[in-house]
């Protein structure tokens, strides 16, 4: 499947187009949407270029994701997809600029793309080309990155609140340790993801700025082409930020579990050795010899009760005494 956008007066007009021959010459803009073999091939014999397939969309090389190709300018991103789930993900999308006409080749469905098309319907202007397009979708882009970095920090703070947080506060309720890890891991993953996302649309962004050089852009997306790679810059600083803050916060969880571990086998250890004494009296005189001088005596039961009781209170004070408990 794919859609086409066609300038009008005063907004860009989408339409999903079954038939090829029926895609309008003046359309800046061509988004394949999952798109079989066949329309592969068929956008390739109507636009003269061609169309990555998904599996050269997965290469990892900087020579296979940005090229230029018979005039056309290649260029494949990774983007995020369902970032405001618990399962976000990262697909590639591919750029394709030739002839002021934008073709964009994606197997999933990226916010901003729906983003930019709502915007771009509501208003723009009618001399809009598939750069002004391009342009657009990689300022949305590094806007979303920017947006899920934000919430993803304040998410972290929220974190580091429950794992620091009072004595006061953490008295009289058992504190979900594992849920913590559970959204610490998550938190890791997502900025991961946005920092190899950012790293990937810097490199689009570089490799627009070189090939811009030769091409007659106006001065205002020039400008614009800077101001992202400064954003860009920013924002992969931000993301090592906060994955160093995520690292840290890690730690101290794992910190925090390890002295609770401790005090509960710490105070196992203590009741052993405030209980081994009682124990040892009750063990004496639960021998039962027939020599024994407390057996006929008719207070031996209430002493032996009252030495257990001196013998386990004594090493209590002496651990208080210390300051080990």
């Amino acid at each position: 499947m794919f859609s086409v956008f066609v300038p009008t007066d005063s907004s860009l007009k989408k339409a999903v187009v079954d038939d090829l021959e029926a895609v309008p010459d003046h359309a800046v803009w061509v988004d394949l949407v999952n798109p079989t073999a066949a329309e592969d091939k068929a956008v390739e014999r109507l636009l003269g270029i061609a169309i990555p397939t998904r599996e050269d969309m997965q290469e990892i090389e900087i020579s296979s994701r940005l090229y230029i190709e018979n005039s056309a300018r290649y260029m494949t991103a990774t983007l995020m997809c369902h970032s405001d789930t618990d399962m976000p993900r990262t697909t590639a999308v591919t750029f394709i600029l030739g002839d002021h006409r934008l073709v964009t080749v994606r197997y999933d469905q990226p916010k901003p793309f729906a983003l930019v098309e709502a915007k771009l319907a509501r208003t723009c202007t009618p001399a809009i080309t598939g750069e002004m397009v391009l342009m657009e979708l990689l300022d949305a882009v590094i806007d979303r990155c920017a947006d899920i970095l934000e919430r993803c920090g304040m998410e972290i703070d929220q974190v580091s609140h429950d794992i620091f947080e009072p004595e006061s506060e953490r008295h009289g309720h058992a504190k979900q340790y594992s849920q913590i890890l559970i959204s610490i891991g998550r938190k890791g993953d997502l900025t991961s993801k946005v920092r190899e996302s950012l790293v990937s649309i810097g490199r689009v962004v570089t490799f627009l700025s070189a090939v811009v050089e030769g091409v007659k852009w106006s001065k205002d997306m020039r400008e614009q082409l800077k101001t992202m790679q400064r954003d860009v810059a920013s924002l992969t600083d931000h993301a090592s930020y906060l994955s160093s803050k995520i690292t840290f916060v890690l730690d101290a969880m794992l910190g925090v579990v390890n002295l609770e571990q401790n005090n509960i086998i710490k105070l196992f250890s203590v009741m052993a050795v405030v209980l081994m004494p009682p124990t040892l009296i009750a063990s004496i005189y639960g021998m039962n010899f027939k020599s024994m001088p407390e057996l006929e005596w008719a207070h031996g039961y209430p002493f032996a009760l009252v030495l257990m009781v001196i013998a386990a209170i004594v090493p209590y004070w002496i651990f208080k005494f210390k300051k080990w408990l």
